[in-house]
């Protein structure tokens, strides 16, 4: 009888870390979650400590291996995937000298303004993102404004890296980034898999601060004895380099080949294409351009910040206000019915989805609102609005990426997130994109992508794409209706006008 190989995926998200075991088949057979610690000391700050990321990895690795009743021996390999926006400086051990500056903090915003006025076309055309709350102003917060810190930085990774380089005890010379992470970087020429000199001479950043850039399937290490031990696992496990959390998302969706889009219905909405060319988004500054795992595609995305908390805004300010657990609290479920059984026509209310600014472009001062209100419309037609107006920013994205990737066929939408589970949701993005919805029949969502690209780092599968198809099984297909298409090309337009109008006040 032969001996069942097993993988682990981890992922480091915000909210927590979530470790999944594989078997080489695909099956589920444990997954562990620990909940984050985030530190928030005053207005702006948001941080975490590295070795508490770390150990919660340790800490969901040895639950998944004790619950599945498997063999420690059996596991070939580790994949880890994390935040992707956020830095973390490392000192020539290895160790951080820095506390993870989450993707969540704003410290930076001066730096982002810099960037933008001395370069920000030169970024996007190279990196394929704007400057934002990523690597690049983070790196030049610390280069200006803790100048001791900074000097002992031997160089900047991310929380995936740096768990990696934990397990298998690299030093500060040994650190790396993983090329989906380059799109955040704001030093890096994307296209060409390298750092860009030039970008880093016109804003001083020293260039050996900067980590080997890698492949996700790239094995950096092995584990070590002594966190072997504390992890549950047998000594030198190999780990791959990992890729970053939406990357990870896509993949476990079985975006591998061109024309698979990918919707992440979760707290955040995620509009993404796949293509085989880096485009950067240099007109309109919507969409950024990310490396998928899969070697030579690409993924244009953009997305909505908050797009999925929305929901549970309206239901718990909104329709169960003032309920208590057992006072008839409304469930999702029910607001759906309830919202589908509203004829879709031209005078319902537009909702604008940005209640804390819009990211993609950055409008950072819109904010949300219902358009077109009437005595006549009741709260299943505002909830219905809060589904329509995701489906609506799709539309404008969809468009800019239609225009930018001219070559690009955008198959159908893959649909994964707390979100899919809504046959009328999906149904009103089916319809206003004019594109099939599919579900993916899977739950695990990062870590199952973590965990492939493990598997193809250690050889166990020819390829991303084979493994994948393996693995992942697509749901139900929510078909367009071609009588639809009419009536939201008007909504979608009104949309667009909208947002306009509202982003100057």
């Amino acid at each position: 009888m032969a001996t069942t190989r097993t993988l682990i995926g981890v992922d480091i998200g915000t909210q927590g870390t979530k470790a999944a075991l594989f078997s080489d088949e695909g099956e589920c057979l444990a997954e562990s979650f620990r909940s984050s610690s985030l530190r928030q000391p005053k207005p702006g700050v948001v941080e975490e400590d590295p070795e508490d990321q770390f150990g919660s990895v340790c800490e969901t690795v040895r639950a998944c291996v004790r619950d599945s009743g498997m063999n420690p021996s059996s596991v070939v390999g580790i994949g880890i995937d994390g935040q992707m926006a956020g830095v973390i400086g490392v000192g020539k051990d290895g160790k951080h000298v820095t506390h993870y500056d989450s993707w969540l903090d704003t410290r930076c915003a001066p730096y982002i303004e810099k960037m933008e006025r001395t370069a920000g076309d030169e970024v996007v055309a190279k990196t394929g993102c704007i400057p934002s709350f990523n690597h690049g102003p983070k790196k030049l917060w610390w280069m200006h404004e803790r100048k001791g810190v900074y000097r002992r930085i031997a160089a900047f990774v991310q929380p995936g890296g740096y768990a990696a380089m934990r397990l298998c005890g690299l030093d500060g010379k040994q650190a790396f980034v993983d090329r989906t992470y380059l799109h955040f970087s704001g030093f890096a020429d994307n296209r060409r898999t390298k750092w860009d000199t030039a970008l880093c001479r016109t804003f001083g950043l020293d260039v050996e601060k900067l980590p080997a850039i890698v492949s996700s399937e790239t094995v950096v290490g092995e584990v070590l004895p002594s966190v072997a031990r504390t992890c549950g696992l047998k000594p030198g496990v190999p780990v791959v380099a990992g890729c970053g959390d939406t990357a990870a998302s896509f993949l476990a969706c079985g975006a591998t080949d061109v024309g698979i889009c990918v919707d992440v219905a979760g707290t955040a909405s995620v509009f993404a294409g796949t293509t085989d060319e880096f485009r950067a988004d240099k007109k309109y500054r919507t969409l950024v351009c990310g490396k998928s795992a899969v070697p030579d595609l690409w993924h244009p995305y953009a997305y909505i910040n908050g797009g999925g908390m929305n929901l549970d805004w309206f239901r718990r300010e909104f329709v169960n206000a003032g309920k208590t657990s057992g006072g008839g609290r409304i469930s999702f479920d029910r607001m759906n019915d309830m919202a589908a059984d509203i004829t879709a026509r031209s005078d319902l209310p537009l909702f604008i989805p940005h209640l804390g600014g819009r990211v993609c472009p950055s409008q950072p001062h819109l904010r949300g609102a219902w358009v077109g209100l009437t005595w006549g419309h009741s709260a299943a037609h505002l909830y219905r609005a809060v589904l329509e107006g995701v489906a609506l920013e799709y539309v404008m994205y969809k468009k800019v990426m239609t225009e930018l990737c001219t070559e690009a066929r955008l198959n159908e939408l893959r649909v994964t997130g707390g979100g899919a589970k809504s046959a009328l949701w999906n149904a009103i993005k089916a319809d206003a994109l004019q594109m099939p919805v599919r579900t993916v029949a899977r739950s695990e969502g990062a870590p199952l992508g973590a965990a492939l690209v493990a598997g193809f780092g250690v050889g166990l599968f020819p390829t991303l794409q084979s493994a994948a198809k393996r693995w992942i099984d697509a749901g139900t297909t929510t078909r367009p209706r071609k009588s639809m298409a009419a009536h939201y090309s008007n909504r979608a337009e009104r949309y667009e006008a909208l947002l306009r109008r509202l982003n100057g006040i």
